[in-house]
Protein backbone atom coordinates (compact mmCIF):
# COMPACT_ATOMS: atom_id res chain seq x y z
CA UNK A 1 0.00 0.00 0.00
CA UNK A 2 2.68 2.59 0.85
CA UNK A 3 4.18 1.38 -2.48
CA UNK A 4 1.33 2.18 -4.13
CA UNK A 5 0.81 5.68 -2.39
CA UNK A 6 4.66 6.96 -3.27
CA UNK A 7 3.84 5.57 -7.18
CA UNK A 8 0.99 7.82 -6.97
CA UNK A 9 2.57 10.60 -5.50
CA UNK A 10 5.63 10.36 -7.60
CA UNK A 11 3.61 10.02 -10.81
CA UNK A 12 1.25 13.77 -9.86
CA UNK A 13 4.56 15.37 -8.95
CA UNK A 14 6.15 14.20 -12.03
CA UNK A 15 3.46 15.39 -14.08
CA UNK A 16 2.53 18.67 -12.62
CA UNK A 17 6.68 19.30 -13.15
CA UNK A 18 7.20 18.24 -16.22
CA UNK A 19 10.35 18.72 -16.40
CA UNK A 20 11.06 17.36 -20.10
CA UNK A 21 8.37 19.94 -21.17
CA UNK A 22 10.29 22.40 -19.01
CA UNK A 23 13.72 21.66 -21.08
CA UNK A 24 12.97 24.11 -24.08
CA UNK A 25 12.30 26.86 -21.64
CA UNK A 26 15.26 26.00 -19.70
CA UNK A 27 16.83 26.58 -23.20
CA UNK A 28 15.53 29.74 -24.21
CA UNK A 29 16.08 31.46 -20.59
CA UNK A 30 19.75 30.10 -20.88
CA UNK A 31 21.60 29.58 -23.90
CA UNK A 32 23.66 32.20 -23.99
CA UNK A 33 25.19 31.26 -20.81
CA UNK A 34 28.56 29.28 -20.41
CA UNK A 35 28.07 25.89 -19.07
CA UNK A 36 30.06 26.30 -15.92
CA UNK A 37 27.55 29.15 -15.57
CA UNK A 38 24.96 27.53 -15.96
CA UNK A 39 25.92 24.50 -13.61
CA UNK A 40 26.08 26.97 -10.57
CA UNK A 41 22.71 28.30 -11.59
CA UNK A 42 20.65 24.91 -12.10
CA UNK A 43 22.68 23.63 -8.80
CA UNK A 44 21.07 27.31 -7.37
CA UNK A 45 17.89 26.56 -8.71
CA UNK A 46 17.23 23.15 -7.76
CA UNK A 47 18.23 24.24 -4.10
CA UNK A 48 15.98 26.96 -3.80
CA UNK A 49 13.00 25.12 -5.84
CA UNK A 50 13.78 22.56 -3.44
CA UNK A 51 13.51 24.77 -0.11
CA UNK A 52 10.14 26.94 -1.20
CA UNK A 53 8.33 23.51 -2.04
CA UNK A 54 9.09 22.31 1.52
CA UNK A 55 8.33 25.36 3.17
CA UNK A 56 4.84 25.05 1.03
CA UNK A 57 4.20 21.95 2.10
CA UNK A 58 4.28 22.29 5.70
CA UNK A 59 2.61 25.58 5.93
CA UNK A 60 1.65 26.40 2.66
CA UNK A 61 -2.07 26.19 3.86
CA UNK A 62 -1.60 28.62 6.52
CA UNK A 63 0.53 31.23 4.64
CA UNK A 64 -2.87 31.37 2.28
CA UNK A 65 -5.31 31.79 4.77
CA UNK A 66 -3.31 34.25 6.90
CA UNK A 67 -3.07 36.29 3.52
CA UNK A 68 -6.29 35.62 2.43
CA UNK A 69 -5.03 33.74 -0.36
CA UNK A 70 -6.40 31.47 -2.74
CA UNK A 71 -4.74 28.52 -4.39
CA UNK A 72 -6.46 30.25 -8.12
CA UNK A 73 -5.07 34.04 -6.88
CA UNK A 74 -1.55 31.89 -6.89
CA UNK A 75 -2.15 30.39 -10.35
CA UNK A 76 -2.37 33.75 -11.94
CA UNK A 77 0.16 35.79 -10.34
CA UNK A 78 2.63 33.13 -11.08
CA UNK A 79 1.01 32.92 -15.15
CA UNK A 80 1.46 36.91 -15.19
CA UNK A 81 5.16 36.34 -14.19
CA UNK A 82 5.69 33.65 -16.47
CA UNK A 83 4.48 35.51 -19.33
CA UNK A 84 6.17 38.93 -18.99
CA UNK A 85 9.23 36.92 -19.05
CA UNK A 86 8.23 34.83 -21.96
CA UNK A 87 7.17 37.95 -23.77
CA UNK A 88 10.63 39.38 -22.93
CA UNK A 89 12.62 36.55 -24.56
CA UNK A 90 10.15 36.56 -27.94
CA UNK A 91 10.88 40.38 -28.51
CA UNK A 92 14.26 40.29 -27.25
CA UNK A 93 14.76 42.87 -24.93
CA UNK A 94 18.62 42.30 -23.47
CA UNK A 95 17.75 43.68 -19.83
CA UNK A 96 14.69 42.22 -19.93
CA UNK A 97 16.11 39.03 -20.28
CA UNK A 98 19.22 39.63 -17.89
CA UNK A 99 16.70 40.71 -15.11
CA UNK A 100 14.22 37.92 -15.87
CA UNK A 101 16.54 35.43 -15.44
CA UNK A 102 18.46 36.82 -12.46
CA UNK A 103 22.12 36.21 -11.38
CA UNK A 104 21.22 33.34 -9.12
CA UNK A 105 18.54 31.47 -11.66
CA UNK A 106 15.61 31.83 -8.69
CA UNK A 107 13.47 33.56 -11.01
CA UNK A 108 11.83 32.27 -13.12
CA UNK A 109 13.65 28.55 -12.78
CA UNK A 110 13.36 27.96 -9.77
CA UNK A 111 10.30 29.36 -9.26
CA UNK A 112 7.85 29.23 -11.03
CA UNK A 113 9.25 26.94 -13.70
CA UNK A 114 10.44 23.94 -11.51
CA UNK A 115 8.26 25.00 -8.10
CA UNK A 116 4.83 26.61 -9.50
CA UNK A 117 1.56 26.47 -8.73
CA UNK A 118 0.66 22.68 -10.17
CA UNK A 119 3.69 21.24 -8.12
CA UNK A 120 2.97 23.48 -4.52
CA UNK A 121 -0.55 22.47 -5.20
CA UNK A 122 0.52 18.77 -5.53
CA UNK A 123 2.19 18.81 -2.52
CA UNK A 124 0.23 20.48 -0.55
CA UNK A 125 -3.17 18.48 -1.20
CA UNK A 126 -0.70 15.25 -0.84
CA UNK A 127 0.79 16.20 2.51
CA UNK A 128 -2.55 16.05 3.68
CA UNK A 129 -4.25 12.54 2.25
CA UNK A 130 -0.61 10.76 2.16
CA UNK A 131 1.69 12.50 4.76
CA UNK A 132 4.69 14.23 5.00
CA UNK A 133 6.95 11.59 4.49
CA UNK A 134 5.49 9.77 1.33
CA UNK A 135 5.03 12.88 -0.23
CA UNK A 136 8.72 14.36 0.54
CA UNK A 137 10.05 11.27 -0.70
CA UNK A 138 8.68 11.58 -4.06
CA UNK A 139 9.96 15.10 -4.15
CA UNK A 140 13.22 14.48 -3.40
CA UNK A 141 13.27 11.86 -6.38
CA UNK A 142 11.50 13.78 -8.92
CA UNK A 143 13.90 17.18 -8.17
CA UNK A 144 16.86 14.53 -8.79
CA UNK A 145 15.73 13.83 -11.73
CA UNK A 146 15.14 17.62 -12.63
CA UNK A 147 18.59 18.30 -11.73
CA UNK A 148 20.16 15.75 -13.36
CA UNK A 149 18.13 16.56 -16.38
CA UNK A 150 19.33 20.16 -16.16
CA UNK A 151 22.80 19.53 -15.25
CA UNK A 152 23.09 17.25 -18.32
CA UNK A 153 21.31 19.71 -20.45
CA UNK A 154 24.59 21.33 -22.45
CA UNK A 155 24.93 17.69 -23.83
CA UNK A 156 21.55 17.72 -25.49
CA UNK A 157 22.50 21.82 -26.79
CA UNK A 158 25.69 19.86 -28.08
CA UNK A 159 23.86 17.43 -30.26
CA UNK A 160 21.50 19.83 -31.33
CA UNK A 161 23.83 22.39 -32.52
CA UNK A 162 23.59 26.40 -32.48
CA UNK A 163 21.00 27.06 -34.71
CA UNK A 164 18.91 24.32 -33.43
CA UNK A 165 19.51 25.03 -29.60
CA UNK A 166 17.96 28.64 -30.88
CA UNK A 167 14.74 27.22 -32.38
CA UNK A 168 14.59 25.17 -29.39
CA UNK A 169 14.84 28.57 -27.67
CA UNK A 170 12.13 30.40 -29.16
CA UNK A 171 9.69 27.47 -29.27
CA UNK A 172 10.24 27.41 -25.18
CA UNK A 173 9.31 30.58 -25.32
CA UNK A 174 6.23 29.87 -27.42
CA UNK A 175 5.85 26.82 -24.98
CA UNK A 176 6.25 29.75 -21.70
CA UNK A 177 3.37 32.24 -23.34
CA UNK A 178 0.93 29.35 -23.53
CA UNK A 179 1.92 27.85 -20.21
CA UNK A 180 1.63 31.36 -18.42
CA UNK A 181 -1.65 32.15 -20.33
CA UNK A 182 -3.15 28.70 -19.27
CA UNK A 183 -2.38 29.30 -15.61
CA UNK A 184 -4.05 32.55 -15.90
CA UNK A 185 -6.63 31.07 -17.67
CA UNK A 186 -7.04 28.30 -14.55
CA UNK A 187 -7.07 30.67 -12.26
CA UNK A 188 -9.32 32.96 -13.85
CA UNK A 189 -12.17 30.11 -14.44
CA UNK A 190 -11.30 28.69 -10.69
CA UNK A 191 -12.39 32.28 -9.48
CA UNK A 192 -15.15 32.38 -11.30
CA UNK A 193 -16.29 28.88 -10.17
CA UNK A 194 -15.28 29.52 -6.12
CA UNK A 195 -17.80 32.78 -6.40
CA UNK A 196 -20.27 31.25 -7.68
CA UNK A 197 -20.43 29.05 -4.99
CA UNK A 198 -20.93 31.80 -2.96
Amino acid sequence: MMLSDFATNFTAQFVALDIIGAIPIYFSLTHRMPVAERKIMVNKSMLVAFLVAVVFMLIGRQIFHFMGIEIFDFKMAGGIVLLLIALAELVGVPEAEKNSSGSTGIVPIAVPIISGPGVLTTIILQASTSGYLLTTMALILNYSIAWFVLRNSNKIQKVMGKDGTLIVSKIGCLLLTAYALSMIRTGVFETIHFWKGH
